[in-house]
Formats: structure tokens, C-alpha cells, sequence
């Protein structure tokens, strides 16, 4: 379909997951991957592969994956979801957003009820693929989520979830890969992965990955609503202690430290993993100082702890070994589902803004630790600067109750991750050391966030890099 009567650059620009908002943009090459059609009246399901490409400084382009389904009439039930009108040889059509039409996605789910029975089918160019085992009812309903940024998701019923995945490059997805080898290995700690959609792509760049679909979780609850619920139970009443409160979370983040344990042990069993020298740890060393250095080029206020966090980061020389193999690479209390059924670990993409060849790279499983352990931070400092109209007195003991939350929560969730692993943890002093670079490193990350985004949130990072090495 020619889609030159699409204001392309109007479109992303008002969507929510497009990534470049802000920034001097102009979209180039718009390629067609595929067409669907339902076969009874005149919609088309299509795929697009959006080029961007960027006018400022920092320059670069991304692509993204556009599904568009178009009519000869217009559509008022998905009117909200226009996108504009094209000519083709056969007329006018109107096109509108894809994931937002129900027919258009209900012939996706088609395709993955189609390759049930022997792994495999391919659908108008797609190729869908499932994981033996589970079952998937042509009849389900498809609803678009709202509230996501990154990627689009749909919920089928109260059976599956399938995310289409907007910013793509080739290659294999980390969230596939991995969810797929935690299904076929039987893990309790993840919504269970269905089956994905890709395509080959012209010109031998490879595979490209364009959506999953894996179990809903009908009870589950996201991890730092969970967490900060939990806070402002605690700080209702600022006589009782943690231990006290209805408002404990040390039960949860023990629990939730065994899960991640899980994960990272059959994440052991089936990727390799490696034992690295010296070379290695001097350069993660090396890689930390620089981002410091940079850092604080932008947040002057991290200068004061530099040196003892320059300490932090030259201590991991001196272990002169890291093992490193696959982790989830981006993980804290939003990356968390509380269900009936335990915790589970969701959105195993890795950084957003890495390309996939160095979010699948090996990585110290310390790193997602030190993740989760500024979630807890998070979560306790984010409810105590919500809070308005204390006194002085109220306001300290407010900001003690908080600290106090979150070095309880840390500390069960760590003992719970490590009495897990057993002897895989290493010593208490090597992980010590891993800890204290890591959780270091992701606090420099939020203070440049915070300073550029949220500035009255920067002291939330300040106050965990001044508690490096005072231990």
C-alpha cells in the first residue's frame, strides 16, 4: 500500500512509544514487511519498518516496527486510532493504528493458533512460531493495554499478552531468547512464553523479531506499586516500627530475592558462562570510573563522594576474576509481578538503548542485584517526598521510618537471593566489593537521570553514593 498520503513525523510524534520525542527528526525510508488479510471484508492488516533518522547533535537513526490496518469505509469504532488516507489503485483507504483494531490483531492471534500444531506457520509474510505445550483459543479477544511507552501490548482475554515490540533492530530478542529457555525449562518465576512473530528481512541483514505472546498474569501485581503501598501503610502511623507494621515488606523481598536466584540459576544451566581474569575486572574498573568522570561533568554534585567512589570501582581490580553470564540486564521493582502463584520476573529486553548485540553480551549477575536494591531505595524515598504539610519533627522521623523500610527490605531480599544460590554466591567479601561498584555505578546512572528529568529527586541517588564505603 502506498503510503504517501501518511503524515509519517505527525504520527510518532504523538504516539507514546516513540522514542524520539524532543529531538529534530525526519523519517526516511518506510519499507513494507507484510500484508495480512482476514479474507472476509476489505481489511488490511500491514507491517511497516520505519527509518528515523535524527538532525541533532547527537545524530543516528532507529527504526521501528508500525502495524496499520486500513478499509475502504471508515471505521468509527477505532476512529480514535486514525492515522490518515492513502489512494491506491482500487480507491481511497483509511488507515489506523493496528494495534488498536481488534480485527487486525485477531487475524495475529490466527497466525499463532495456525502454527499450534507443528511449530511453525507463516501468515502474509510473518512467521509465527509456538512453544509446544500450550494452547490458544481462536475465539480470545484482543484489548490494546494502555500505559507503556517503549513497546504496545494486548491483552487476549484473561489468557495471553502479547507485546509488539516499536523500537526493532535485527537479531534475536533477549526477551524472546531468554523467555523461551525459562518456559522450555519449566521455571515457576515468569509468565510462561507462548510463541513470536519474525521475519526475514531483504538484503541478508537477518532475522528481525517483531512481537511475543506468552501467559496473563489475571492476579498479578506490579512490583513497586506493591513496594510503595507497602511504605505508605508504614508511614500512616510513625509510631510503630517496621517490624511492627502492617507496612513490613521484609516477607516479600526475601521471596522475591529466591526467585531472582531461580532465574539466574537456570539462566547458569543454559547459556554459557564464564570465569574472567584480571583484563576483565580492570576494565568494568575502567568502564565505571569513565561514567563517573562523565557524570560529573553534568551533576557537579556527585564531586564530593568521587573519591570514595573511584575506591569502590579500583576495589574490583583487585578481586582479578568475574563471572559473568546471561542476567535479565535492567531490573527493578517495575520488572516484577506479584501473583497468587509467587513473584515473577518480567521484561527480560535488557537496556532499552543498547543494541541487541551487548544486551545478550555476559554480565556479572551482581548488576541485577544492585538493580533491585535502589528499586527498594526507590520505592521508600519516593512515598516519604511525597508526603506535604509535616512538621520538622514529623518529617524526621518520617524520613528515618523511610530509610528504615528500605535497609530492611534490602537486607532480606539479599539474604533471601544469597541463602538461594548457596555456594554459587561467592564470598561474602567478593560480592561485598561487586555490590558496592555496582549499586555505585547505577546510582551515578540516576543522578544524571534525575538532574535532567526529575531535579528534585536528585537527592534520592546523592543519599546512596554518600553510604559508599562506609560500610
Amino acid at each position: 500500500m502506498n503510503t504517501a498520503g501518511i503524515d509519517w513525523e505527525a504520527y510518532l510524534s504523538r504516539t507514546r512509544w516513540f522514542g524520539g520525542k524532543g529531538r529534530p527528526f525526519r523519517v526516511g525510508d518506510v519499507r513494507q514487511l507484510a500484508e495480512l488479510s482476514d479474507g472476509v471484508d476489505d481489511l488490511r492488516a500491514t507491517v511497516y519498518l520505519v527509518t528515523v533518522e535524527y538532525s541533532d547533535d547527537e545524530g543516528g537513526s532507529e527504526r521501528y516496527q508500525v502495524p496499520l490496518s486500513s478499509y475502504d469505509e471508515p471505521q468509527d469504532r477505532i476512529a480514535y486510532a486514525f492515522v490518515g488516507s492513502v489512494e491506491t489503485d482500487s480507491g481511497l483507504r483509511h488507515v489506523y493504528d493496528g494495534v488498536h483494531d481488534r480485527a487486525a490483531m485477531r487475524i495475529w492471534l490466527e497466525g499463532f493458533v495456525d502454527a499450534e500444531q507443528t511449530g511453525t506457520a507463516e501468515r502474509g509474510g510473518l512467521r509465527f512460531h509456538r512453544v509446544a505445550g500450550t494452547t490458544l483459543d481462536p475465539e480470545l479477544v484482543p484489548s490494546p493495554l494502555t500505559g507503556e511507552q517503549s513497546n504496545s501490548s494486548l491483552r487476549f482475554d484473561d489468557t495471553a499478552i502479547m507485546k509488539v515490540f516499536r523500537k526493532v533492530s535485527p537479531g534475536v530478542n533477549p526477551d524472546i531468547e531468554i523467555h523461551e529457555v525459562l518456559t522450555r525449562g519449566g521455571s515457576a518465576d515468569i509468565a510462561a512464553l507462548f510463541g513470536w512473530v519474525e521475519i526475514d528481512l531483504d538484503g541478508g541483514e537477518g532475522v528481525l523479531q517483531l512481537a511475543m505472546i506468552q501467559q496473563f498474569l489475571r492476579t498479578a501485581t506490579d512490583g513497586f506499586e506493591l513496594a510503595t503501598g507497602s511504605v505508605r501503610t508504614l508511614l500512616a502511623d510513625l509510631e510503630l516500627s517496621v517490624e511492627e507494621s502492617g507496612g513490613d515488606f521484609a516477607g516479600e523481598a526475601a521471596r522475591l530475592g529466591e526467585a531472582l536466584a531461580a532465574v539466574h540459576l537456570m539462566l547458569r544451566e543454559s547459556f554459557p558462562v564464564e570465569s574472567r581474569g584480571a583484563d576483565s575486572t580492570s576494565e568494568l574498573a575502567g568502564q565505571m570510573i569513565a561514567r563517573l568522570e562523565q557524570a560529573a561533568r553534568i551533576v557537579p554534585e556527585i564531586e564530593p563522594y568521587g573519591d570514595r567512589l573511584r575506591a569502590a570501582y579500583n576495589a574490583v581490580c583487585e578481586l582479578g576474576r568475574l563471572d559473568v553470564q546471561r542476567v535479565h540486564g535492567d531490573l527493578h521493582l517495575g520488572q516484577t509481578l506479584r501473583t497468587t502463584e509467587g513473584w515473577k520476573l518480567v521484561d527480560f529486553e535488557g537496556e532499552p538503548g543498547r543494541p541487541f548485540a551487548e544486551r545478550v553480551l555476559p554480565d556479572s549477575p551482581w548488576r541485577d542485584v544492585a538493580g533491585m536494591l535502589r528499586s527498594f531505595d526507590y520505592a521508600a524515598r519516593v512515598v516519604e517526598l511525597s508526603a506535604v504539610g509535616a512538621d520538622e519533627p514529623e518529617a524526621a522521623l518520617r524520613a528515618q521510618r523511610a530509610r528504615e523500610w528500605s535497609a530492611r527490605a534490602r537486607r532480606h531480599f539479599l539474604e533471601g537471593y544469597v541463602a538461594s544460590l548457596g555456594e554459587d554466591a561467592g564470598s561474602e567479601s567478593e560480592r561485598g566489593v561487586l555490590l558496592d561498584a555496582y549499586v555505585a555505578d547505577k546510582a551515578v546512572y540516576e543522578a544524571v537521570y534525575e538532574k535532567r528529568n526529575r531535579p528534585t529527586w536528585i537527592g534520592i541517588p546523592l543519599a546512596a553514593l554518600e553510604r559508599i564505603g562506609t560500610r
